[in-house]
């Protein structure tokens, strides 16, 4: 056999020319079976990964079966064959000449002991994943595996485990036995969904803009299938960038009429759909079970008619016609949203997390539904050592939510399952300890709203004989909440040590001999300090800008514009509303900008003890900050009115542009303190604080 130019067919392949590389196959039929990159691809892995289906096919049909068998088994360096690449591309063509010549080839794993079946599943292909489920009954497994085999890969990853998003539903529907099943970490898809906050609405915070947006986008059942399809996928844009604004309009404008007029053809999409799967996994069974899957095909219709009209009931909680106004409405907001400059991108991008969070819900009941209640119930018996520690590491889907802060989870289990408020982790916290503990103002505010949870669960203790209160306590080095600076990080953590303190509680103490306020003081030491040299370099700042104002405005409220009348002794310009102005507005310049200093100096010579960070400090900083920016707006305002007086009378009219120019100064500082301003006025109001979601990758590192 003659050398295959490697070099060659990779240029052939790169460069798009697979008549070249046919050519060159006709010429040496070696060249199929050549590595020609550097993680060991054929050619054929490349026309696959590239989509070339005509080429593929061509090749295939032109050689004898035993080449062909010989080069669709063939591997790369990470051991996957052609099938594997078609799967991952979601090219169901490709899937299906495939493994129509072997379907043993949906049977292959790669180096990670990952089956075509399973890849098309990771990557969100639902039309390959759906080819391959119908084409594996040929795969020679073992029959007591049946169908969940291929769906796992070497560490006991399930398709379940690696995809609850858009094809967790189907996935369910298909292998149900995968709802129970476990990876060699020992965590289920119900654990390992918990551990995925982000997917949740109640662990992601919005600003106002987006919560406007985000609630008055309403999504069907349709629409969230139709985006879990093409969730991660390019969509190319037929047309110019610059034109991106336009085609929202009628992009828009077509789904208002769509939704509106065709409910009837969405309820049969839906039952087509359910039929579609129905029948994928009836077409696959064996002929032994003809008459069984007969009978499950009569519930299957009858369930399709039941989720039908559970369909309409769920779209029409109001009249059709509101729904449709409703619906208008929403568009025309959308629209002026674009018109404003936020951007059709933009919008979409928080339509998408909103289907996600639809999507992540829907999943989450179908797995508490179907998951088995006994099997976190570990039996430690028999177990060796590190198995015993491993089982007891373990922590069930509630006790996981509810230190990832996903009240959904934790609220669906309670209603399905009451029991599982008991359920302890190997430290013995239970969920109201967990919730406190790692900062869910959310899941305990649920929790304190069910009375025999705050009578009967609150009180427990963990291994270490710590209370709610002393977890409430103790102070870690992330910063759990949504505020900057150390200042009022301490505010929200005493705060948080306050309201987490159960009715009629009594003072006990740890197995360290300490008490919940020992342990305050000794682990928010080093934020009370932090705290404290920011809120000293603040307050000397600002009091040297009050002293300054405060020396202006006493200079001004002295000096009367135009002179005392030498007869009487009243102002000349007495009476004249620019003088009324100034003589108010230089009176509170003088008068706020003493309080201003008198506030700040307070603080400066505060003791900083842990207690004042919750009130007292935080209150004095607030009206600083008010009284100092309104002593230097009324310096500015009485110096404008003073000098209206010295201004022609032709030039009067010119001069307030230029009023408004100097005011720009305080509109610029209020505008850099607005966000420290809103959150000290929020302090003050929230009994709750808004928790931050920055540090979900270190909790759920911590609890494996």
């Amino acid at each position: 056999m003659a050398e295959v130019d490697v070099e060659g067919l990779f240029s052939n392949a790169m460069n798009g020319q697979w008549r070249e590389a046919l050519e060159a196959y006709n010429k040496n039929p070696g060249a199929l079976e050549a590595k020609i990159t550097k993680t060991e691809d054929t050619v054929l892995h490349v026309a696959v990964y590239l989509g070339q289906t005509g080429f593929v096919r061509n090749v295939l049909d032109g050689i004898n079966e035993e080449v062909c068998l010989n080069v669709l088994n063939m591997q790369n360096s990470k051991g996957n064959t052609p099938l594997h690449l078609a799967a991952e591309v979601g090219n169901v063509d490709m899937c299906h000449n495939i493994a129509k010549r072997d379907s043993k080839l949906i049977c292959g794993r790669n180096l990670e002991g990952e089956t075509p079946l399973f890849l098309a599943a990771v990557h969100g292909k639902r039309d390959a994943f759906l080819s391959l489920h119908g084409l594996k009954q040929n795969c020679d497994e073992d029959d007591d595996a049946e169908d969940d085999s291929l769906a796992k890969k070497s560490n006991g990853d399930t398709i379940l485990h690696s995809t609850i998003a858009s094809m967790a539903l189907e996935i369910i529907e298909l292998y149900p036995k995968l709802v129970n099943s476990v990876n060699q970490d020992g965590l289920s898809p119900l654990q390992v969904l918990a551990g995925k906050p982000n997917c949740f609405k109640s662990c992601t915070r919005m600003e106002l803009l987006q919560s406007l947006v985000y609630n008055f986008s309403m999504v069907d059942e349709t629409e969230e299938t139709d985006d879990a399809r093409h969730n991660g996928e390019d969509k190319t844009h037929h047309y110019p960038i610059n034109y991106e604004t336009c085609a929202a309009f009628f992009s828009l404008l077509k789904s208002t009429y769509i939704h509106h007029s065709s409910f009837s053809i969405m309820v049969w999409w839906q039952i087509k759909l359910k039929a579609s799967i129905f029948y994928t996994v009836t077409a696959v069974g064996k002929d032994d079970k003809a008459a069984s899957n007969d009978e499950e095909n009569n519930v299957s219709q009858k369930s399709e008619e039941e989720q039908a009209k559970e369909l309409e009931r769920k779209h029409h909680r109001f009249p059709p016609i509101w729904g449709t106004a409703i619906r208008f409405l929403t568009h025309v907001v959308k629209i002026l949203l674009i018109i404003c400059g936020v951007g059709a991108n933009w919008i979409c991008k928080i339509q998408r997390k909103k289907v996600k969070h639809i999507l992540a819900k829907q999943v989450m009941n179908e797995l508490i539904q179907r998951s088995s209640s006994s099997m976190y119930k570990y039996d430690y018996s028999g177990m060796s050592a590190d198995e015993s520690e491993k089982g007891r590491r373990m922590q069930s889907p509630i006790l996981i939510a509810a230190k990832m802060g996903v009240t959904e989870m934790v609220e669906k289990i309670l209603d399905t399952d009451p029991v599982a408020i008991h359920e302890v982790d190997y430290e013995n916290k239970n969920v109201v300890l967990l919730a406190i503990e790692n900062r869910q103002p959310h899941v305990y505010s649920l929790l304190n709203k069910r009375s025999l949870i705050r009578e009967n669960v609150f009180r427990q203790v963990d291994k270490h004989g710590n209370s709610a209160l002393h977890l409430a306590a103790t102070y870690r080095n992330h910063k759990p909440w949504r505020v900057p600076g150390a200042a009022m990080q301490m505010q929200w953590e005493y705060k948080w040590y306050k309201d987490s303190m159960p009715p009629n509680f009594f003072e006990r103490y740890n197995k360290n001999g300490q008490t919940a306020k020992q342990l305050f003081i000794s682990t928010h030491q080093g934020l009370a300090k932090e705290g404290g040299k920011w809120l000293t370099k603040t307050s000397e700042s600002c009091s040297v800008v009050a002293a300054l104002v405060a020396t202006v405005a006493f200079t001004t409220s002295t000096a009367i514009p135009g002179g005392p009348d030498q007869n009487t002794g009243y102002p000349l310009f007495q009476g004249r509303p620019a003088f009324n102005i100034f003589a108010v507005v230089s009176l509170v310049a003088l008068c706020s900008s003493v309080t201003a200093l008198v506030l700040f100096l307070s603080i400066l010579t505060s003791r900083f003890q842990e207690k004042d960070f919750a009130l007292d400090l935080p209150r004095k900083l607030l009206l600083g900050l008010t009284t100092l920016l309104t002593s230097i707006a009324s310096v500015l305002v009485s110096f404008c009115a003073g000098h209206f007086f010295i201004v022609e009378d032709e030039l009067k009219y010119a001069v307030y542009p230029i009023y408004v120019a100097t005011c720009l100064p305080v509109s610029f500082f209020a505008f850099v303190q607005l966000p420290l301003y809103l959150d000290l006025s929020l302090a003050m109001i929230r009994k709750v604080p808004q928790r931050s979601y920055n540090v979900h990758s270190h909790e759920m590192h911590r609890h494996h």
